[in-house]
């Protein structure tokens, strides 16, 4: 049986931290938020695609560790916004702004609109990268529709906000284990997962 492989997660979002670390359960993984992450000099997210926000992000925290790192960029997408708060969902109410905040920021953006205005899509990039060289780079989104109201007590970011309508539920309306099993974050992983089995260590 080959040895598990360990990853670190260049984030400090203790959100994804949990969701990553319950994912990785059952694999032949062992995930662990990056040591110290907040004293490393930051990555600046201000590219204008997921993809390369995650590349960079992973190359960069890679010179950091002999261990592979693992980085994402998600967020939501609303094409009846342009595609906005898109890579800066993070940032779209401004400098330390809580999960509040930026939903009543949105909310607001939404005001008025109705039907497929309100369809939405969570984007998850993740990238795999080890010792400053990217080994792959995963993506998968989950569709919704936007509420003008939030709903649920669980999860984090705009998930209050996002229904699923295959499960009439909000992201923040479900179990962990059921929201892993549809989200754009889970998906992703999973495909990392598969590439890890498959690739030689």
């Amino acid at each position: 049986m080959r040895e598990p492989v360990n990853l670190l997660l260049a984030s400090s979002n203790r959100g994804k931290l949990e969701e990553y670390v319950e994912l990785a359960q059952g694999a032949r993984i062992h995930l662990q938020a990056m040591p110290e992450f907040d004293l490393l000099p930051p990555f600046e997210e201000s590219a204008a695609t997921f993809a390369e926000n995650a590349a960079g992000k992973a190359l960069h925290y890679s010179h950091f560790s002999t261990v592979e790192v693992i980085a994402e960029d998600s967020g939501l997408v609303v094409p009846a916004l342009g595609g906005a708060p898109g890579p800066k969902s993070q940032r779209y109410a401004g400098p330390g702004a809580t999960d509040a905040m930026r939903i009543a920021r949105l909310l607001g953006e939404m005001a008025g609109k109705r039907g497929d205005d309100r369809r939405a899509r969570f984007v998850c990039v993740l990238a795999l990268a080890r010792a400053g060289r990217i080994r792959a780079i995963f993506s998968d989104a989950s569709e919704g529709v936007l509420l003008d109201t939030p709903r649920g007590q669980t999860g984090f970011g705009y998930d209050a906000v996002f229904l699923t309508e295959t499960l009439g539920k909000t992201f923040a309306e479900l179990t962990r284990r059921q929201k892993n099993e549809i989200s754009h974050r889970g998906k992703a992983f999973h495909k990392l997962l598969s590439f890890l089995d498959s690739s030689e260590q």
